[in-house]
C-alpha cells in the first residue's frame, strides 16, 4: 500500500511541478514542453529523484493516448476556415514534404553515421514529421497573431501528417528487421489503408458526434468525457482496422468543433484542461525515460541532425511543396523554420527500441537531442522569425476574453471583455457610447469592474485607464469594441505602419482614387506593372482591361491568384501597395489598407 502511495505521491508532485513551471515559460521565453520535459529528466535516474524508469512499453501507451488527446482537442479549436486557406498545401506537406524530408535527411544521417541505408532512412523517419503538440502549444498560445495563411498551414500539416510519419517508421523498422519480406507495392496498399480508414473513420464518427450531442441533456462535466471516450474509440478501433488513428481522431474532432451546439462549449473548456494534462504527463514521462548522459554521448550527431533539417532538409521540403500554391518566399521561409518537433519523434523513437533493433537506445538518444534542440532553435525564437519574415499580423482587435453562455439548445449569447489601455478612445466615455455604428439593441453591458470591483453602470458612469467591461452581444462586433479599447497612439502607429494611413472600400475602382492620377496618365509604367504581375503571362481577362477599371478587390485578387488572408500585399507602384486588413470567414475582403512606400512593395 505504501509503494502505491508513494507512486501516486510522486506522480502528482511531478506534474505539479510542471504546471508551476508554466510561470516561468512566459518569463524566460522557454517553451512549455521543454520545462515539461526538464521536469522529467530531473526526477529520472541521473537527475534528483533519482527514478528509475525504462518501461518502453508504458511509455508507447502513455505517448499513444496523450497524443490522441492533444490531437482531439487540436481538431475541435480548428476552424474551417484554417482549411479554406491552408488544407491543399498542409496535405502537400504532410504527405510529400514528409517523403522529401525523410528521403533527403536519410541520406545524410547514412553518411554522417556511417550505418546501412535502413538504419539512416529509419532514423530521419523519426524526427520526420511536425509534432501537434508543440505546434499547437507554440502557435496559439506563444502570443504571437500569424498570417492566417501561414498559421493554417503550420497547424493543419502537424495534425495530418503523423499517419505517414508512423508508417515509415513501422515499414522501416519492417526492413530493417527482415528486408527480404518487404515490397514497394506491399508499403503503398498500406499507406493507402492507413490514410483511406482513418480519413473514412474520421469523417464518419465525428459527423455522427456532432449529430448525436444535441440530442443529449447530461451534466454539464460529462460531456467532455463523453467526447474524450468517443476520441480514444475512434483512435483505437481505427487502428485495430489498420487505418491512422491519428488522422481519425484529428478529423473527429474537427467536425465536432465546427458543429457548435450548447453542449460544444463545455467540451471546448473542459477538453482544455485534458489536453494540457496530456501534454504534461507526456513530457514528464518522455523526459523519465531519457538518460541524459546518453543523449549527451550522441549530443554531436544530434547537433549535426538538427541542422541539417532545419536548414537544408525541412526548407527543401517546404519549398517544393507550398510554391505552387502561390506562397511568397517570406512564408516559406518561416513555414520552414517552424518545423517544431516534440512527443511525436520521441515516441516513434520507442518503436525501434521495444522491435530490438540493433543500436535503438542510439536512435532513442539521437531523437531526444534532435527535439530538444528543436524546442529550443525554434520554439524560442518564433517571435522573433515571425518579425523577420514578416508574417505576424499587428492587432488590435481581440477581446481580452470571450465566454459563450448557451440560453437553449439552439440559442447563444456571447460575453466579451474589453480592458481600458492607456490612451485608448473608449477613456471618458460611458460604457454604451462608445460606438454609434452598433445598435443598442445588440449590445449590452454585463459587468463594470474597475480595481476588481463591480461598478453599477449609471448615467454619469465614464471609463478609466484599467477598467474592465463585460459586454453581452449579438453579431459580429467584438472587434470594433476592441479597437476602441484596445486602440492606443502605439497601436495605431505600429497599425498604420503596417496597413498604411488610408482604408479603401473593395468596391472602388483604382481609377476613382485621386493618389493615381499621375500614374494613370503613364501607359509605360502601366505595361510595367502588366508584366510584373503574377497571372501577366496567361493575359486573362482582369488583366486585358485596365487596371484603373477593376475594383480595389478585382485588382488585389488577380494579382495574388490564392486565398487571400489579412497581411497580403499587392503593389501598385514602386510608391503604393494595396495590403489587405479584414478578410470575412468566406474569404470575401472586406478592409483594404493603402500604403505609401519609396521602397519597392512585395508582391
Amino acid at each position: 500500500m505504501d509503494t502505491l502511495n508513494i507512486l501516486y505521491l510522486v506522480g502528482a508532485l511531478l506534474i505539479f511541478a510542471s504546471i508551476m513551471a508554466s510561470t516561468l515559460s512566459a518569463r524566460l521565453g522557454v517553451p512549455l514542453l521543454l520545462l515539461f520535459l526538464i521536469v522529467g529528466m530531473l526526477a529520472g535516474e541521473q537527475g534528483i529523484l533519482g527514478i528509475e524508469f525504462s518501461q518502453y512499453g508504458l511509455a508507447n501507451f502513455v505517448g499513444q493516448a496523450a497524443l490522441a488527446c492533444i490531437l482531439l482537442d487540436g481538431g475541435l479549436r480548428t476552424s474551417f476556415k484554417s482549411f479554406r486557406v491552408g488544407l491543399k498545401p498542409a496535405i502537400t506537406l504532410a504527405t510529400w514534404g514528409v517523403l522529401v524530408t525523410v528521403v533527403v535527411l536519410g541520406v545524410f544521417v547514412t553518411w554522417l553515421l556511417d550505418v546501412d541505408w535502413r538504419f539512416g532512412l529509419l532514423m530521419a523517419a523519426i524526427v520526420g514529421s511536425t509534432d501537434a503538440a508543440a505546434v499547437f502549444s507554440l502557435l496559439r498560445n506563444g502570443g504571437v497573431k500569424l498570417n492566417d495563411r501561414v498559421q493554417a498551414t503550420l497547424e493543419l500539416e502537424s495534425g495530418a501528417n503523423d499517419p505517414l510519419a508512423i508508417l515509415l517508421v513501422t515499414g522501416l523498422i519492417a526492413l530493417n528487421v527482415d528486408p527480404a519480406g518487404q515490397t514497394a507495392v506491399g508499403f503503398l496498399i498500406l499507406l493507402l489503408q492507413q490514410l483511406g480508414f482513418g480519413l473514412a473513420m474520421g469523417l464518419l464518427f465525428g459527423y455522427l458526434l456532432a449529430r448525436l450531442l444535441p440530442k443529449l441533456h447530461l451534466a454539464e462535466g460529462m460531456y467532455a468525457i463523453l467526447i474524450l471516450s468517443a476520441g480514444l474509440a475512434v483512435f483505437a478501433a481505427t487502428n485495430l482496422l489498420g487505418g491512422s488513428g491519428f488522422l481519425a481522431v484529428y478529423l473527429t474532432g474537427v467536425l465536432i468543433g465546427n458543429h457548435k451546439v450548447r453542449s460544444t462549449e463545455h467540451v471546448m473548456r473542459v477538453m482544455d484542461s485534458f489536453a494540457w494534462l496530456s501534454q504534461a504527463v507526456l513530457f514528464v514521462v518522455l523526459g523519465l525515460l531519457a538518460t541524459p548522459s546518453n543523449v549527451l554521448n550522441v549530443w554531436h550527431y544530434s547537433v549535426a541532425i538538427a541542422a541539417f533539417m532545419i536548414l537544408v532538409a525541412r526548407p527543401i521540403a517546404v519549398y517544393t511543396s507550398v510554391k505552387p500554391f502561390k506562397f511568397k518566399d517570406r512564408e516559406i521561409g518561416f513555414i520552414s523554420w517552424v518545423g517544431l518537433r516534440g512527443a511525436v519523434p520521441i515516441t516513434l523513437a520507442i518503436l525501434p527500441v521495444m522491435a530490438g533493433i540493433d543500436n535503438a537506445f542510439m536512435l532513442f538518444d539521437i531523437a531526444f537531442g534532435v527535439v530538444v534542440l528543436s524546442l529550443i532553435l525554434q520554439g524560442m525564437t518564433i517571435p522573433f522569425m515571425a518579425n523577420l519574415f514578416r508574417v505576424r499580423i499587428p492587432t488590435n482587435k481581440d477581446p481580452k476574453e470571450e465566454l459563450e453562455v448557451w440560453v437553449s439548445d439552439k440559442a447563444s449569447i456571447t460575453l466579451y471583455e474589453f480592458e481600458v489601455q492607456s490612451g485608448a478612445f473608449a477613456i471618458g466615455r460611458h460604457p454604451m457610447d462608445v460606438s454609434r455604428r452598433i445598435s443598442p439593441d445588440e449590445i449590452s453591458v454585463f459587468a463594470l469592474l474597475r480595481k476588481q470591483e463591480i461598478v453599477v453602470v449609471n448615467e454619469d458612469t465614464k471609463l478609466k485607464f484599467g477598467d474592465s467591461v463585460w459586454y453581452a452581444m449579438r453579431g459580429n462586433h467584438a472587434s470594433k469594441i476592441a479597437n476602441i479599447f484596445n486602440d492606443t497612439t502605439l497601436d495605431r502607429k505600429v497599425i498604420d505602419d503596417f496597413y498604411g494611413d488610408w482604408l479603401l472600400s473593395p468596391s472602388v475602382k483604382l481609377g476613382d482614387l485621386p493618389f493615381f492620377t499621375d500614374i494613370m496618365e503613364s501607359e509605360t509604367l502601366v505595361e510595367s506593372l502588366k508584366s510584373q504581375a503574377n497571372h501577366a503571362e496567361q493575359e486573362d481577362e482582369t488583366f486585358q482591361k485596365s487596371m484603373w477599371d477593376q475594383t480595389v478587390a478585382e485588382y488585389v485578387k488577380g494579382s495574388l491568384g490564392t486565398a487571400p488572408v489579412s497581411g497580403d500585399t499587392v503593389a501598385i507602384s514602386e510608391e503604393w501597395a494595396l495590403v489587405i486588413k479584414e478578410v470575412d470567414d468566406k474569404g470575401k475582403l472586406r478592409t483594404i489598407g493603402l500604403k505609401h512606400t519609396e521602397l519597392p512593395a512585395t508582391v
